[in-house]
């Protein structure tokens, strides 16, 4: 590939630089935990709650579950998006986007050391300018891990059920050029495209890329894995710092 127009990238950003991030802690005071987080302007909303049961088949086996749902507000876009509630059905973009965040926070939970509960993950966009799944994974933890401190100081868990935190970062290939998380026009138009899910032990729990057009070649790939790494770092440490407050 070859870098054929020179990039000015929003908030004047380097190739391998993040969107402004911010991850505000216990938003949603009714949830046991949660947390808004912003990265440019991307903005999702994320709860945690406990319920005290877990799914019918899961009855008896001495282990809970974590799962997630998530939802686009109908203004987070320029142009309205329809409730998917009003169409009696989701659509096949939120349930990939939902399972991914789900299955992203699972592998980094003890399933038995949480008990035969369920931790509900609400992941609700309000303001949509790309990377809104990985913005999700990464403020959900937040939320996840609140609502674990719940559970430990009131005694209901006798350790913390989380192994590791996780985060995601998108990255890409626009006019030839890898980059570090995507905003909307940038990922209208990209080569390519993927996004990188991974814990704070340097392990992948999901890796999800898509060639535009042109297949790209193993260099490539890891040049973006590269920048995706970067970028995470600067995302575990938000998030830590948003657990610290």
């Amino acid at each position: 590939m070859t870098i054929t127009v020179p990039m000015r990238r929003s908030y004047d950003r380097t190739l391998g630089q993040l969107r402004p991030v911010e991850i505000i802690p216990n938003e949603a005071p009714y949830a046991e935990g949660s947390a808004l987080i912003r990265i440019g302007d991307t903005h999702v909303l994320c709860a945690a709650t406990v319920q005290e049961e877990v799914p019918r088949w899961m009855k008896g086996k001495g282990k809970g579950w974590v799962t997630a749902e998530y939802a686009m507000l109908p203004r987070s876009s320029p142009r309205r998006i329809e409730r998917e509630a009003v169409r009696g059905k989701q659509g096949g973009r939120t349930v990939e986007i939902q399972r991914l965040i789900g299955r992203s926070l699972r592998a980094v939970c003890d399933l038995e050391a949480l008990g035969e509960r369920q931790i509900l993950l609400d992941c609700d966009v309000i303001r949509a300018d790309g990377g809104t799944r990985c913005a999700a994974i990464t403020g959900v933890y937040v939320a996840l891990a609140l609502a674990c401190q719940k559970l430990m100081a009131e005694g209901k868990v006798r350790r913390s059920p989380l192994k590791s935190a996780v985060a995601a970062v998108s990255a890409g290939v626009v006019r030839g050029v890898p980059v570090l998380d995507l905003d909307y026009s940038e990922d209208s138009k990209a080569d390519v495209d993927i996004n990188v899910v991974m814990t704070d032990r340097n392990a992948f729990v999901e890796l999800q890329g898509t060639a535009e057009q042109e297949p790209f070649s193993p260099e490539v790939l890891q040049a973006m894995l590269d920048l995706a790494s970067g970028g995470l770092t600067e995302l575990f440490a938000a998030q830590n710092a948003a657990l610290a407050v």
